[in-house]
């Protein structure tokens, strides 16, 4: 008998089809000779602290690093500790029987780093010696798992895949651990998780909502022409090259140009400009675009391409690669012949007549990582649900994009001058042949989105007049224009993504930021994880498709933001010394051994950081428990009497509450009427704070006694 492993049940039931394991027994599918069984993906995991002995926050204990770790069946938090999950314990010893039982096991997990994981620390703690084979597949078609089948590989063949898996599990151990037990200890009160990905995800998160928040916006004026287009009779906009932080000045040459009345054309240049077709999806790019376009978050878009991939209708979505290999791209003539008929993109592909014709900007082998990029399979997608067909169009529309021929466009830019002094400018684009941009819903979105936010920078989509070099033309019409600089934008789920993939590098171009993903931080199948957990843990909240950290988050960034603990860079470089481990370029345990210094060096960081959080009374008792007093610490002020803890942060919609407005809550139960408060539509009002029944703070304002209305400031809770 051969046992069969796969990661969880649904997949499990598709390779026991193929195997023909029809019956079923309890934990697992038996039948022609094989074993079909399944985890709930991590059944085994490092122990906590408590198994080695250490219980509770203590610094004498600091730093934990174990040696060596530790597995221990996947635990469950309760009242009186971790305890091991009963389902879990029943399927490990499953498992463990059938493994005993079989001659061979044939790992079935997914196909990447965890996946590997998974299977390699179950195999450990059973203590099992049986030899196996690595089922490595990038679709769970049935053409996809029978060809697997008969082309197993050795599973020591995935022994650097195996030493970086667990090279990253035990470095965020380590960091978690160490640095969430040594700043919570720092700080006195509460608990402050920090992670080795999380903390500089969160840094990036916090400078730049400070750097949005402390910007200076400043005015600016600029003059523009028009010229009215013979040919057409449209009013063609030029705008002044120079723009003037001084409306007089501007003012005066507004009037000086609008006297005149005519322009001459100084410079006429006409270039072509070839749009590539753009790369393959991997999975941080499809989430990316799903957030701008679709407003999904990243868990989301991951959760959907997930239920597709295990439906066989798109090939193994947690992808870090954005090229294919040649014998992939050897099947999509059919694959493409096949979707001529579709409904909606059925006309698109048949203008991919062959193969010779498709563009091949993403066929490289040698940019293939584990996994080839997101593609469809030859499954037809039916029953999706609404988002799930958002998804699936996604994937689709771009693989037509990705083999369609080249964008080709004439720019032309146009400088004109008035009376030989003021300079202004308009620039316009024909397209020569539309290629890749021809095809439906997405170019049409991002058509909607650059019409409704172009500027007079921009190239537009208009017809330049045939002008000449010393042609004079008369306006049509003269203005003058306000406008003010902006800031960054704060981060979007699509553009904290990006800022992940590169380690905050703003990089547009996509080839470099290709190159650029063994350096950033996290990888595509833990990202939108990230993202969650500092959501779940209040470090940050969404406001529509904002990322704005919370006063919790901003009091965590500002005593961390100068230690190693939130260095994206450094984050960053782990990463790419985990993928050099992984293609057998570099030592799990050298790599160990850093982590384990870093770890020293973060836990004695944050342990000597407790000055940050010094403390004085506010001689107010807690008007919660009516035990302890309200103490005032750098951003929060926070009950003595550590069964009730209660904060109440200074910072509320972006005004810092001065220490006399916290007094006059905490004795009168409500502040005046207080300014500079900001709401989440960035519009400035006035309010007073006070308690509700379970002590969060909330608005009130003087026309009504409640804030139904307005809404809440919520408290952070641990």
């Amino acid at each position: 008998m051969k046992t069969i492993i796969a990661e969880k049940p649904s997949v499990a039931k598709e390779i026991a089809h193929i195997v023909g394991a029809y019956k079923r027994e309890e934990g697992y599918m038996q039948g022609n000779g094989y074993y079909v069984t399944w985890a709930f993906g991590h059944l085994v995991q490092p122990a906590m602290p408590e198994t080695y002995g250490m219980k509770g926050f203590h610094a004498e204990n600091l730093p934990v690093i174990p040696d060596p770790f530790v597995l221990v069946p996947r635990q469950v938090k309760t009242e009186n500790g971790y305890k091991p999950d009963a389902g879990v314990l029943a399927q490990i010893k499953i498992i463990g029987k059938l493994f005993d039982s079989s001659e061979r096991i044939i790992v079935a997990t997914d196909a990447g780093r965890e996946g590997e994981l998974i299977f390699r620390y179950l195999y450990a703690y059973l203590g099992c010696r049986k030899p196996f084979d690595r089922l490595w597949i990038s679709s769970l078609t049935d053409t996809a798992i029978r060809e697997g089948l008969l082309n197993l590989r050795d599973g020591k063949e995935y022994d650097n895949l195996y030493h970086a898996a667990k090279a990253r599990s035990e470095a965020d151990w380590l960091v978690g651990i160490n640095g969430t037990q040594a700043l919570t200890i720092a700080a006195g009160r509460g608990t402050y998780s920090v992670g080795r990905v999380q903390t500089p995800t969160l840094g990036m998160v916090c400078e730049r909502y400070w750097e949005h928040k402390r910007f200076e916006s400043k005015p600016f004026w600029q003059v523009h022409i028009g010229v009215v287009d013979a040919d057409s009779g449209n009013i063609l906009k030029f705008t002044s090259a120079n723009r003037w932080a001084d409306k007089g000045t501007a003012t005066d040459i507004y009037n000086k140009v609008k006297d005149t009345g005519s322009a001459i054309i100084t410079k006429v240049a006409t270039k072509r400009k070839v749009e590539k077709a753009p790369l393959l999806y991997d999975l941080t790019t499809l989430q990316k675009e799903a957030n701008s376009q679709h407003g999904f978050t990243a868990e989301h878009t991951l959760s959907i391409a997930q239920k597709l991939y295990e439906a066989k209708f798109i090939t193994y979505p947690r992808t870090s690669s954005r090229y294919i290999s040649d014998d992939v791209f050897a099947t999509l003539p059919k694959l493409f012949k096949n979707l001529e008929n579709h409904s909606e993109y059925g006309e698109k592909v048949k203008l991919l007549s062959g193969s010779e014709d498709y563009c091949k900007n993403s066929v490289n082998a040698a940019k293939v990582t584990d996994h080839h990029a997101l593609l469809i399979t030859e499954n037809a997608a039916i029953g999706l649900f609404k988002d799930e067909k958002i998804v699936y169009d996604m994937i689709l529309c771009r693989m037509i994009e990705a083999f369609s021929a080249d964008c080709i466009k004439d720019i032309t830019s146009v400088t004109a001058q008035v009376d030989h002094d003021v300079e202004f400018g308009i620039s316009g684009s024909i397209i020569r042949h539309t290629g890749w941009r021809a095809l439906s819903l997405k170019e049409k979105n991002n058509r909607q989105d650059k019409d409704a936010d172009a500027t007079d920078n921009e190239v537009k989509d208009q017809v330049i007049p045939n002008w000449q070099e010393g042609q004079h033309i008369t306006l049509s019409g003269c203005t003058i224009t306000e406008g003010k600089t902006k800031p960054k934008p704060l981060h979007t789920e699509s553009t904290l993504l990006a800022a992940m993939e590169t380690a905050g590098k703003e990089i547009e171009d996509d080839t470099m930021r290709q190159a650029m993903k063994d350096s950033g931080i996290g990888t595509p199948a833990t990202r939108a994880a990230i993202i969650e957990t500092l959501l779940k843990r209040e470090y940050m909240v969404r406001q529509q498709k904002k990322l704005v950290p919370t006063e919790k988050g901003l009091a965590l960034h500002s005593v961390v933001k100068n230690m190693a603990i939130a260095n994206v860079e450094m984050t960053g470089k782990w990463e790419a010394e985990l993928a050099k481990i992984e293609r057998g370029e570099a030592s799990a345990d050298g790599f160990t051994h850093s982590i384990e210094g870093y770890t020293r060096e973060i836990t004695a960081e944050l342990l000597g950081c407790d000055r940050l959080f010094s403390h004085k009374d506010s001689g107010c008792q807690c008007p919660k428990c009516k035990q302890g007093t309200m103490q005032f610490f750098g951003k929060v002020v926070r009950c003595s009497n550590k069964e009730c803890g209660m904060p109440v942060f200074k910072q509320v919609a972006g005004k810092l509450l001065t220490d006399g407005d916290i007094t006059e809550l905490l004795t009168k139960g409500k502040t005046r009427t207080l300014n500079g408060f900001t709401s989440k539509q960035s519009k400035s009002f006035s309010a007073a704070i006070a308690f509700d029944e379970n002590f969060n703070t909330k608005f009130v304002f003087a026309e009504r006694k409640t804030a139904e209305k307005r809404g809440n400031v919520k408290r952070y809770k641990k």
